[in-house]
């Protein structure tokens, strides 16, 4: 198959594209380096020629009120070309439990997200995500001083973003849902739990302080951020992960 993937070249889509062309298909990567601009439209109906399927990774640059004009704009733009192209098959990446979050503007946005493309004429998958692994680091940072990281005691389970990519790659690949499928890291964390963890493993000797109204996560409440039950469940743990990058 041809394969257009719009956020080709980042984290997760890059290993999309290697994925699906280790599998023999024809992955194109899309970005506005590559001259596809989705926000514009530029570049894109000739980039969905004789594309079988169309996977959308691209993300707002803010995680504010302004995040859902984005997604607005660029899902009508993708969902517009597509169609005219004749694609038969519409993939994104979205979060696990992000209906269930209405206090945090960027997953109200998701949440729109995911509604325009099930309303819109293209069949569609939707690949649903806990945390990646790779983006700890930057929520130690939104709380932290040179003595103290300060994290709330949500619950998450979060994954590889080796193996969010794998679980992307595996709807793109088939039929699609109509609906979603959840994927989930093996564990699950307190983020306090999870910062102690982190920290330890790289030997910084900061302190994590539970307050559970630090950082944009004090805006989750229960345990909406893991998985129900009837999720994929990812290989790689987080120790392992940390592991390999001691």
């Amino acid at each position: 198959m041809k394969i257009a993937v719009l956020g080709g070249t980042g984290l997760i889509g890059s290993q999309v594209v290697t994925i699906l062309r280790a599998a023999g298909h024809e992955a194109v990567p899309l970005s506005p380096s590559t001259g596809v601009d989705l926000l514009t439209g530029q570049g894109l109906s000739d980039a969905l020629t004789g594309a079988d399927v169309v996977v959308n990774l691209t993300n707002s640059p803010t995680f504010d009120d302004a995040s859902p004009a984005f997604f607005q704009t660029t899902m009508d733009s993708l969902l517009a070309a597509a169609d005219r192209a004749g694609v038969g098959h519409a993939v994104i990446l979205s979060i696990v439990g992000v209906d269930q979050v209405p206090d945090l503007a960027y997953y109200r946005a998701k949440v729109l997200q995911e509604d325009i493309l099930k309303a819109g004429p293209i069949p569609y998958s939707v690949v649903r995500a806990t945390q990646f692994f790779e983006f700890v680091d930057a929520i130690l940072s939104w709380t932290a001083d040179a003595d103290t990281v300060r994290l709330p005691a949500t619950p998450v389970q979060p994954m590889a973003a080796a193996d969010v990519a794998q679980a992307v790659a595996d709807v793109t690949l088939g039929a699609p849902l109509r609906g979603v499928r959840n994927v989930a890291g093996p564990d699950v964390f307190a983020l306090d739990e999870l910062g102690r963890i982190t920290l330890a493993a790289r030997g910084d000797q900061r302190t994590v302080t539970t307050d559970d109204s630090a950082g944009m996560f004090a805006a989750v409440t229960g345990d909406v951020l893991i998985s129900a039950g009837d999720a994929v469940i990812a290989p790689t743990s987080y120790r392992e992960w940390l592991d390999r990058r001691a």
